[in-house]
C-alpha cells in the first residue's frame, strides 16, 4: 500500500483521559471507528465508554499497561485498525515503538522512527538543527566526557550555566552552576540524576539565560515535502519545569521576531524530514533574541490554543497526513485571529508546593458559554488514580484580544466547581489577575518571583470575607422581604378572606 492511498478506517487510541477522548471525537467527525486500550484502574472511564471498541491491557501501572508496546499492537490486530494515535506522554515519542509499528504493518499518526530518535537526544536534535545555522545558546555541542575540559569551557561561556541531560526532561538532569567552584560537585549529581531518569547519563552545558521566555512553534509537515509552521505558543507559566499556563500569540513577539522564528521551526523540521505535527521550542531572551531549546515530536497538551487561533483541528491533520494526504494550506494561507489561553487544571495543591492530590470529585462542573472550551475525562463521582499524569483537565478560553481571552478565563475559573480534591484553579486565578501576567511582563521564573501560598491565602480569605459579607446583606434583605410579604398577605390573601367568612 502506497503512502498516497493509506485507507484508515479504524484508529486505536494508546492513550487515556483527555486527550483519548479529543483524538476520538475527531476521529468520530472523520467517519473513522475508534479502539480504546485502558488499564484495569481505567475500566469505567469516559474514554472507554467513548470508544466503539475497547479492550483490557493490563494492571494500572504504566509500565504493565499503556506502557507495553507488544500489548497495544495485539489490540490493534485483535480489532483490526489500521492505525494507532499515541497522544502525548507514554509512547507517543518513542522511537523503538514506532518502528515496532511499521514492523507490524500498522501506521502511526505521527512521524517516522528516526526523526524521533533523532530530536528525542538533545545534542543530535542541535547537530541536526546547526545544518540550518539555527541560533543556539552557547555552550557545549557534544556530550561532556572530560570534566576539566567541561569545566574551562564553561568559564569560557561565563557564569552561571546550566548543566543539561541530553536525554529526556521535565527539568532531570538539569542544575544552575552560578560559580566555578561549584561546577564538578554540580556535573557529578546532573550525571547521576540522568542515568537514574533515563538511563542516559549524557549531559552539555549551556550559558544559562537569567530571564527566559518559553516560546514554541507548531510545525505540521506532510510525506509530499510540504513544511508549514501555525505561529506560536507562550508558555512561560512553569512550576518544577513543567507548564501550567499557555497562550498564544505570545504577548510580546513582533510580526518580524515571529516570522523569523516561524522559519527557523520549519528548517529544524525540515533537517530530519519531518511528517505529522510536531512542535520546535525556544528560549527567547530579555534582548528578544530566540535560542533553539529541543523539538517535541507529538502532538502537544497545548495545542488547543493553537486551534483556537487558527481554526485547524490538528488532530484531523494528523490524521490526513498519515492517510498520505497533502497538507491543503500553505503558509501564506494562515493568519492568527484572536488570542486563546490555557490553564492545566491538575488535582495538585497551589497551597502545598503542587503536591498532587488524590481523592474523588463529589462536585465536577464545568463553565459554560462563549468562548470557553473544556477539555477533560472525568466527570462526578470519578477518582483520581494514583498511578497517572494528575491532570483533570484543560481549560481553554478565546476572545478577540488578549485582554478579552483572560476577562473570560477568568469568568470560567469562578464556575468552575470541583470538590473532593485540591486544584490548580485558584493558581490559575492568580496569574491572570497578576500585573506582571497581564502587562506580558513575565518569565518562567514568575511562580519563584510572585507566587506564595500565603499570597493564595490572603485571595481566598478575602473572597471569603466578601462572600460572608454578601451573604449576610442578602439575607437580611430576604428577611426585609419575608416580612414585608407576610404583611401584605395577611392584608390580601384570599386565604384571609374566606377565612374570615368562615368564623
Amino acid at each position: 500500500m502506497s503512502k498516497l492511498d493509506l485507507n484508515i478506517t479504524k484508529i486505536l487510541v494508546a492513550n487515556r483521559g483527555e486527550i483519548a477522548l479529543r483524538i476520538m471525537r475527531s476521529a468520530k467527525e472523520m467517519d473513522i471507528k475508534t479502539v480504546a486500550v485502558f488499564s484495569e484502574a481505567d475500566r469505567n472511564a469516559l474514554h472507554v465508554r467513548y470508544a466503539d471498541e475497547a479492550i483490557c491491557i493490563g494492571p494500572a501501572p504504566s509500565n504493565q499497561s499503556y506502557l507495553v508496546g507488544e500489548k497495544i499492537i495485539a489490540a490493534c490486530k485483535t480489532t483490526g485498525a489500521q492505525a494507532i494515535h499515541p497522544g502525548y506522554g507514554f509512547l507517543s515519542e518513542n522511537a523503538g515503538f514506532a518502528k515496532a509499528v511499521a514492523d507490524a504493518g500498522l501506521i502511526l499518526i505521527g512521524p517516522t522512527p528516526q526523526a524521533m530518535e533523532i530530536m528525542g537526544n538533545k545534542l543530535s536534535a542541535k547537530a541536526a538543527a546547526l545544518k540550518y545555522n539555527i541560533p543556539m545558546v552557547p555552550g557545549t555541542e557534544e556530550a561532556i566526557t572530560d570534566i576539566s575540559e567541561a569545566k574551562l569551557r564553561a568559564v569560557e561561556v561565563g557564569f552561571p550555566i546550566l548543566i543539561k541531560a541530553a536525554a529526556g526532561g521535565g527539568g532531570k538532569g538539569m542544575r544552575i552552576v552560578e560559580k566555578v567552584d561549584d561546577f564538578e560537585e554540580q556535573m557529578h549529581l546532573a550525571v547521576s540524576e540522568a542515568t537514574s531518569a533515563f538511563g542516559d547519563g549524557a549531559v552539555f552545558i549551556e550559558r544559562y539565560v537569567t530571564s527566559p521566555r518559553h516560546i514554541e512553534i507548531q510545525v505540521l509537515g506532510d510525506t509530499h515535502g510540504n513544511i508549514v509552521h501555525l505561529f506560536e505558543r507562550e508558555c512561560s507559566i512553569q512550576r518544577r519545569h513543567q507548564k501550567v499556563v499557555e497562550e498564544a500569540p505570545s504577548a510580546v513577539l513582533t510580526p518580524e521576531i515571529r516570522e523569523k522564528m516561524g522559519k527557523c521551526a520549519v528548517d529544524v523540521a525540515r533537517s530530519v524530514n519531518y511528517v505529522g505535527a510536531g512542535t520546535v521550542e525556544f528560549i527567547l531572551d530579555e534582548n528578544l533574541d530566540f535560542f533553539f531549546l529541543e523539538m517535541n515530536t507529538r502532538l502537544q497538551v497545548e495545542h488547543p490554543v493553537t486551534e483556537m487561533i487558527t481554526g485547524l483541528d490538528l488532530v484531523k491533520e494528523q490524521i490526513k497526513i498519515a492517510k498520505g494526504e497533502v497538507l491543503s494550506f500553505k503558509q501564506e494561507d494562515l493568519k492568527i485571529n484572536g488570542h486563546a489561553v490555557e490553564l492545566r487544571v491538575y488535582a495538585e495543591d497551589p497551597l502545598n508546593a503542587f503536591l498532587p492530590d488524590i481523592g474523588t470529585l463529589q462536585t465536577y462542573s464545568t463553565p459554560k458559554g462563549n468562548g470557553v472550551r473544556v477539555d477533560d475525562g472525568f466527570e462526578e463521582g470519578m477518582e483520581i488514580p494514583i498511578y497517572y499524569d494528575p491532570m483533570i483537565a484543560k481549560l481553554i478560553t478565546y476572545g478577540a484580544t488578549r485582554t478579552e481571552a483572560i476577562a473570560r478565563m477568568v469568568r470560567a475559573i469562578d464556575e468552575y466547581d470541583i470538590t473532593g480534591i485540591q486544584t490548580t484553579l485558584s493558581f490559575g486565578k492568580f496569574v491572570m489577575q497578576h500585573e506582571a501576567f497581564t502587562s506580558g511582563k513575565f518569565d518562567t521564573h514568575f511562580v519563584s518571583k510572585y507566587f506564595n501560598a500565603d499570597s493564595l491565602k490572603e485571595d481566598d480569605e478575602r473572597e471569603a470575607l466578601l462572600a460572608a459579607i454578601t451573604g449576610v446583606l442578602l439575607l437580611q434583605k430576604d428577611k426585609g422581604k419575608i416580612v414585608t410579604a407576610t404583611q401584605n398577605t395577611a392584608q390580601t390573601s384570599n386565604w384571609t378572606k374566606n377565612r374570615k367568612n368562615y368564623n
